[in-house]
């Protein structure tokens, strides 16, 4: 694997780091880069931060720590830990907070990660190797039920239970499925359907990968942190990859910045809300010609109002 195989674009760059810096303390602030991934925001973020400024960085995967190792900037410090742990901050300590939902190309592009069908690897995809199990290990023992609901959920996939299926009864004649072209193939012989320009591997591997990691669980956990340790007139920036992550974002930003009437009660004033919704961003046609991977990518913002969490 070239090293410009491995490089990674950050999608919706300058878009985000200007919504992240709206927050009322600017370039004074102190920002969370919640998914550091290989550090494209946080430069940025960190090249427009004054000497007062201060970032604070998540990732779980030691490939993402060791990069940001590179960054000699005393205003920066990370965590080797999910973005689940931004709870952990004290109250109101936050201007700003970016979530970056999508893996980089370096995770993808690395076949000893085992994210990606195009590369033969082991079956692994966690996103931090040194904890929890890899898919392997899980399909060694799960039940059809089991792995069809996690297919069927995290994959929106609708032939779930065939390939469920498929895999016990290859695990019952030869053996787990143990890499990542194994399982390709396996689900490439069950659907027997194509949708076009997608590889019929991609809604189960999506599936495998969100589950083992509990990506949405995190998700929801984050985004409940980000009321209580954002500060009034922070900002809440999130950019989504898929409908699943998308719908709980804007799920979350809607539930807490429409104001509420009781309407059993005649007269009531509206709940006050914890979030004023500051619209979605798509990437640009040139954005999307440049980096393909960018084109299911949307980005919702919010501010943070001074009702309490």
């Amino acid at each position: 694997m070239t090293e410009a195989a491995l490089t990674h674009t950050t999608v919706l760059l300058n878009e985000a780091v200007d919504e992240l810096l709206q927050a009322s303390a600017g370039a004074d602030g102190t920002y969370v880069d919640a998914t550091f991934g290989r550090g494209g925001h946080s430069r940025l973020i960190l090249s427009r931060l004054s000497a007062q400024g201060r970032l604070q960085a998540f990732d779980k995967d030691l490939e993402a720590i060791a990069e940001a190792g590179r960054i000699a900037d005393s205003r920066f410090s990370i965590r080797h830990e999910g973005f689940s742990h931004l709870g952990e901050l004290p109250p109101g300590s936050v201007d700003g907070v970016l979530m970056d939902l999508g893996i980089s190309s370096p995770q993808i592009d690395s076949p000893e990660r085992g994210f990606s069908f195009r590369f033969e690897g082991p079956l692994d995809m966690r996103m931090d190797t040194t904890r929890g199990e890899s898919v392997a290990d899980w399909l060694a023992t799960a039940t059809v039920d089991q792995i069809t609901e996690v297919i069927r959920d995290y994959g929106e996939e609708r032939f779930a239970f065939q390939i469920a299926k498929a895999l016990v009864a290859r695990r019952q004649e030869r053996g787990p499925i143990s890499t990542t072209t194994d399982l390709a193939q396996l689900v490439a012989d069950t659907v027997k359907t194509r949708e076009p320009g997608q590889n019929p591997a991609t809604r189960t591997f999506q599936a495998f990968r969100i589950f083992i990691n509990a990506e949405l669980e995190e998700l929801e956990q984050a985004l409940e942190a980000s009321l209580k340790v954002l500060s009034p007139g922070g900002r809440l920036v999130v950019i989504s990859f898929h409908s699943l992550e998308d719908r709980i974002v804007k799920q979350f930003i809607a539930k807490h910045s429409k104001e509420v009437v009781d309407r059993r009660v005649p007269f009531a004033a509206p709940v006050k809300m914890r979030l004023k919704a500051c619209g979605r961003v798509r990437p640009s046609e040139d954005e999307v010609r440049g980096n393909p991977r960018s084109r299911s990518a949307i980005m919702r913002m919010a501010e943070r109002t001074e009702v309490p969490a």
